[in-house]
């Protein structure tokens, strides 16, 4: 198979690094080599996704299908076929929400299915915390490995305080391949070899996640230190840090720490690795080695993308006291073996034949991609569990799709162009139709004229096809939002995208707070390359959505604008919107009842300085959205499946709303 060539391959590579790096040893006999398999963000992607890729960078694009649970255990299982070399296969966390399995399951179908892969250790990401901590907690106890995180303290959560599964470090102690864990260093053999795997997860989880309960989460690379010190202090010379805090701070984690050989990490969704041959672009180096703190040691860095689509594999070679001589490896797409010419899928457009020789050819001779057959149990598993579920809550057709509409998180990600999603600038524009219909307008008294959405609120692409309504719900939009109206100035509103769009440019960064629109169009140029820019152009939509009429925005006109309320209030770094509301608003929260539509008043929000977090304090009552309450709160979902009735064909908009100009 394809993926042992390629372990192959970069093996020899790390043993040619390895003599490079180490001109006066070039004998490593008290040495160790570790492979690390990876994964992250699978956010509950059991099935395959629905995608395409290129042969080669103006080649011919492929239909195609990457990942899904059982293709992941397969290649996972392919990486460990090596039986010779010590081995930890690690997810980078996020393996909650995402897709309608998630929704329907909670966290208990993950835990079933990634108790069946093999982990060694899991990192604790934000969206673990999508539920509350007695959810999560049923989970970190069900699952039969360990989860990390080092800079958190449960203690007062009385939840999650009592769970002997989340611990701040695993220790693996190694005799040759054979693995063990260990609970103190002091139980290791003489003979043997410990790794030690930390966790980290967000220091400012409170400001994105909203089930956190009465965790307390700490700087990340403060109590990291404090930790690895502890370790080196009884001896232990090895040490992985399993991350969900995003590429970028991975690097700023590395650079502020001495002691971390590699971090596997996650939550930036980086496929790392030039993809451009594949039309998935090219997300940085995989496997780069960053100077640490005292300027002499380095630590490796690697990232496997995203919603199960591929595995990393990092071959680290050590020296005898632990410092790394080589690290070398690469992400491999997954893909299935049934391709078509068109995104539709039908059965006139599937290769046969020499067509499908030609693609097989391609695959095979291409090191990021491999063509990896399911694994048949665990299929046959989710098949018989949680598919029929699954199928009956898609429920009605709502729409049609005639082509594929591609979502990225930010202009430029997986080989787009500088406009980023056609899909979030489709939902921005349906919540400004669905504002303004008769039944919701005459709860909002005004005139709704802009739509903003946080790229990380939107989780899919929109596949050409039937598009169903539970989709729209349950993995579309999947986080149960209700929807926000309030009154800002062009100031506010420039100062909002300003912000958003600098703090997705450095490299490697976290980009769900990219801001996308409807009802108006920006252009935001870049002035310091990955650090800052500028609106250099911003227009509000006068006519309609086919016939458009831009007239530029004024900083001190008033603009009413409709988002969803978790960043209406501030969260994920959008806080021009919370700090437009501290002294008063006008904002009103949007749900949908048994016999229409209501608005709840907010009076004002308050700001926590000590966790830069805001609080909505309602004129009245809040809405009422639990297991008991009388609200439909996900009008989010809701108002993209009455835009998508009311088109009946999804296309992407006839202009483009959102432009990124980069500094080249």
């Amino acid at each position: 198979m394809k993926l042992q060539k390629t372990l192959v391959a970069v093996a020899l590579l790390a043993a040619l690094s390895a003599c490079s790096n180490d001109d006066d040893n070039n004998q490593i006999d008290d040495g160790f080599n570790l492979t690390i398999a990876h994964i992250n963000d699978t956010h509950s992607n059991f099935d395959p996704v629905k995608s395409s890729f290129t042969m080669g960078k103006d080649g011919d694009v492929v239909f195609n299908e990457f990942g899904g649970y059982p293709r992941l255990l397969e290649a996972a299982n392919e990486v460990k076929e090596d039986t010779s070399q010590p081995l930890l296969f690690l997810h980078g966390g996020d393996a909650w929400q995402g897709t309608a399995y998630f929704k329907l399951n909670e966290g208990m179908a993950n835990a079933d299915l990634l108790s069946q892969m093999g982990l060694d250790a899991m990192a604790l990401g934000n969206h673990e915390f999508d539920l509350d901590t007695a959810k999560l907690a049923n989970f970190i106890d069900s699952v039969n490995f360990p989860v990390l995180a080092n800079n958190m303290d449960a203690g007062l959560d009385p939840s999650l305080s009592g769970s002997t599964n989340l611990k701040p470090y695993q220790l693996f102690a190694f005799d040759g391949s054979t693995k063990r864990k260990l609970e103190e260093v002091t139980d290791a053999k003489e003979n043997e070899q410990i790794v030690a795997v930390i966790g980290v997860v967000l220091e400012d989880m409170p400001t994105i996640a909203t089930g956190t309960g009465d965790v307390k989460f700490e700087n990340e690379i403060a109590y990291t230190q404090v930790t690895i010190d502890a370790l080196k202090a009884q001896g232990v010379n090895k040490v992985v840090v399993l991350s969900h805090i995003g590429n970028a701070r991975d690097i700023t984690l590395a650079e502020g720490t001495t002691g971390i050989d590699v971090i596997v990490g996650g939550h930036s969704h980086t496929l790392l690795g030039d993809f451009t041959d594949l039309g998935h672009g090219d997300n940085g180096v995989y496997a780069q080695l960053v100077k640490q703190k005292d300027e002499v040691g380095q630590t490796c860095i690697v990232q496997a993308g995203q919603y199960a689509q591929a595995i990393g594999k990092v071959d680290v070679q050590f020296d005898s006291k632990g410092e790394i001589l080589s690290c070398a490896g690469q992400n491999t797409l997954l893909t299935n073996e049934e391709f078509y010419r068109d995104g539709k899928r039908e059965e006139s457009d599937l290769l046969t034949g020499a067509d499908h020789e030609k693609v097989e050819t391609f695959i095979d001779e291409t090191a990021l991609i491999d063509d990896v057959e399911e694994n048949n149990d665990m299929r046959v598993h989710i098949d018989a569990i949680y598919k029929p579920a699954l199928e009956e809550a898609y429920g009605d057709v709502v729409a049609n799709t005639p082509s594929d509409i591609n979502h990225e998180r930010r202009p430029g990600d997986g080989g787009t162009d500088i406009h980023g999603s056609d899909v979030a600038p489709l939902i921005a524009e349906g919540m400004v139709y669905w504002a303004n219909q008769t039944d919701v307008n005459s709860v909002i008294g005004k005139k709704v004229q802009i739509g903003l959405v946080g790229a990380g609120g939107v989780r899919t692409d929109i596949a050409a096809g039937e598009f169903r309504e539970g989709p729209a719900s349950l993995e579309l939009l999947p986080f149960s939002n209700y929807l926000s109206v309030l009154t800002i100035n062009g100031e506010v509103l420039t100062d909002l995208l300003t912000s958003t769009i600098d703090a997705t440019l450095p490299v490697g960064s976290h980009a769900g707070k990219f801001p996308y629109v409807g009802g108006m169009r920006y252009t935001f140029t870049e002035e310091v390359k990955n650090t800052s820019g500028k609106i250099s152009a911003i227009d509000i939509n006068t006519g309609t959505e086919l016939e458009p009429r831009w007239e530029p925005i004024n900083n001190t006109t008033d603009y009413v604008v409709i988002v969803n309320n978790y960043n209406a209030s501030g969260n994920d770094g959008w806080n021009a919107l919370g700090d437009a509301q501290l002294q008063a608003t006008d904002r009103v929260d949007l749900v949908k009842t048994s016999t229409g539509y209501k608005a709840y008043k907010v009076d004002h929000l308050t700001y926590n300085s000590t966790e830069n977090t805001y609080s909505v304090v309602y004129a009245d009552n809040a809405p009422s959205c639990d297991d008991n309450g009388t609200d439909i709160c996900n009008t989010d979902a809701l108002s993209f499946i009455d835009y998508a009735e009311e088109k009946v064909v999804l296309e992407q908009l006839p202009f483009e709303s959102t432009t990124v100009i980069y500094k080249d």
